[in-house]
Formats: C-alpha cells, structure tokens, sequence
C-alpha cells in the first residue's frame, strides 16, 4: 500500500506541468502587440495556451488584464516571469516590489594588441609597481620622496 501511494505521488509530480504567466507575441512586424497568457513553462508560444488573461500594448503602453483570473492562477502556483511581475505591480493586481530584469552582457571580442619593445626608463622598480594597502602606499611614497631628495642633493 505504501509503495502504490509513493508511485502516485512521484507519477502526479512528474506529470503535472508546471504553469507560467507568459507574454505571447501576437503584432504585426514593427507593431508589437502581446496577450498576456498561461501556458506550461517549457511550451513553445505557438502552442495554444491554458487561458488568455489579458492583452498589452507596449508603444501605448495600454495593459487589460483579468485581475480576477490573474489572482487565482498566481495563487494556484502559476509562476509570473519578470516583465509580466512588473507589469502586475504596475497594475496593481500584486503588491510586492518590482524585479530587476537581468540582461545579458554583450561580448566584446579582444583583438591582440602588438606589444611595444621594451625600453630603459629612468624610473626604479618600486615606482612602477602598485602597492597592495594604503600603509605601503604611504610609506613607499615618503620612501621615494626620500631618494629623490638625495639624488638632488
């Protein structure tokens, strides 16, 4: 008996898709329009949706949603993804704070730069080195004033 509960209960985990409330593109080329959906997390958008919540509009910045229906899917389990969090607070229909969107970096190609020939320079080798702490700092600082003072001299 024990064994048949546990088969069920891994059975129903791992069957049971796990929902989001996604944007869905729906405009024309140059002219976005989005519904703002509830579909399985890992579906393609083309796949039809569990149900239509609303619409948005972002050159109007126009957002129509079911704030009924938004309510009862975030409180069923249905993950938001960040725009749509955002735009709920925006709305009004969740009251936390708003989530930062995390952007990729864009990779920059290093391109090798040629070294120059070494050359001789007059300056010792403790100038040219960055000291680790502000205390080497200031004594290597009175230390080269120091020099340059007797060799002036």
């Amino acid at each position: 008996m024990k064994i048949r509960c546990l088969q069920y209960f891994y059975s129903f985990v791992i069957l049971s898709p796990m929902l989001a409330i996604k944007l869905q593109r729906v405009g024309r080329k140059h002219q976005p329009s989005y519904r703002l959906v509830v579909a399985e997390t890992r579906s393609k958008m083309a796949a039809p949706p569990v149900e239509d919540l609303g619409s948005y509009h972002p050159k109007t910045k126009a957002a129509i949603f079911k704030k009924d229906r938004v309510s009862y899917w975030l409180g069923v389990g249905a993950q938001p993804t960040v725009t749509v969090h955002n735009l709920l607070v925006a709305q009004g229909v969740v009251s936390t704070a708003k989530l930062p969107i995390k952007m990729k970096k864009a990779v920059v190609a290093e391109t090798p730069v040629a070294e120059a020939p070494a050359t001789v320079t007059d300056t010792p080798a403790a100038e040219t080195e960055a000291p680790a702490t502000a205390v080497e700092a200031t004594a290597e600082a009175t230390a080269i004033e120091t020099t340059h003072e007797e060799t002036t001299a």
